[in-house]
């Protein structure tokens, strides 16, 4: 398991402008799948699967993922092969039962026009259904270089008008619930439990801060190169700031948070995974 969280994030970890949004799909997920009243056994592996749903997106050529501007109708086909190439990646995986239907058909719609099969309604896995929508509002309230990203009012404003079409009713309804709850908060803009996203003066927010990361530490710009180190601000918030330097290429490489992912496996709903409740 932990070998295939650390793909998922080094696979994330090419696109410059989505950090964290494994983590916070998943705890989303985790999140909407407690308030629709599932069980730990359902919640445990839906979390897994917000963490796994973008597997596929290794087959991406990096000229479209880092691609600042909006895709072309062309590029966007491209794009939406990721499902069907991360179900391709799963087959034979002892653990693929965790997540198949959360990386095959999360971009599937109640309506039928979704992809890949456009499956529609209850034909869609529950899991799935839960993923999708915790996707589409990390999407919206992220930023990208052609968009700010929404206000969480605006992006639930959009779930509510679309449910039933795109979103799923029953869950997308739950989902909307959670506004009085304050986690959506805590989970919009960051990385890890109480750690926010930070911002890179040429590109937006693209700088992931580790939890273990000190004041002190360097993070580097994966859009520009630049170097950046963590202060503590005066509000007591974590901050990056400028200082001139350009990352190497060692810098800039790769390599997943195994302390994130250890936490994550350690979580009260990975345990119900890992002391067999959940089927495999």
């Amino acid at each position: 398991m932990h070998t295939l969280l650390a793909m998922a994030w080094v696979v994330e970890a090419r696109d410059p402008y989505t950090g964290g949004h494994l983590w916070r799909v998943s705890r989303l997920a985790e999140t909407l799948a407690r308030r629709a009243g599932l069980g730990e056994r359902d919640v445990a592996r839906i979390a897994v699967g917000g963490f796994l749903h973008d597997l596929g997106k290794v087959g991406i050529p990096d000229a479209i993922l880092r691609k600042p501007d909006r895709l072309t109708g062309i590029e966007f086909d491209i794009v939406r092969t990721h499902p069907a190439v991360g179900a391709r990646l799963l087959a034979g995986h002892p653990l693929a039962a965790l997540a198949v239907d959360a990386v095959l058909s999360h971009h599937e719609r109640p309506d039928g026009k979704g992809y890949p099969a456009g499956l529609a309604a209850d034909d869609i896995p529950r899991d799935a259904r839960i993923i999708g929508i915790c996707d589409a509002f990390d999407a919206m309230t992220s930023a990208r270089p052609y968009r700010k990203g929404m206000p969480i009012d605006t992006a639930l404003t959009h779930i509510r008008e679309n449910l039933g079409s795109q979103f799923d009713a029953r869950f997308g309804e739950h989902f909307l619930s959670l506004v009085d709850t304050g986690a959506l908060e805590h989970i919009v803009g960051h990385t890890d439990e109480g750690i926010p996203l930070l911002v890179c003066m040429m590109c937006g927010p693209t700088l992931v801060a580790r939890r273990e990361q000190t004041t002190g530490g360097t993070l580097f710009c994966p859009q520009c190169s630049g170097e950046y180190r963590l202060a503590t601000g005066a509000k007591g918030q974590l901050e990056a700031r400028q200082t001139g330097g350009v990352a190497s290429a060692e810098d800039l490489a790769p390599a997943a948070d195994n302390a994130l992912i250890q936490r994550f496996l350690n979580g009260a709903a990975r345990s119900a995974w890992a002391s067999g409740v959940i089927d495999t």
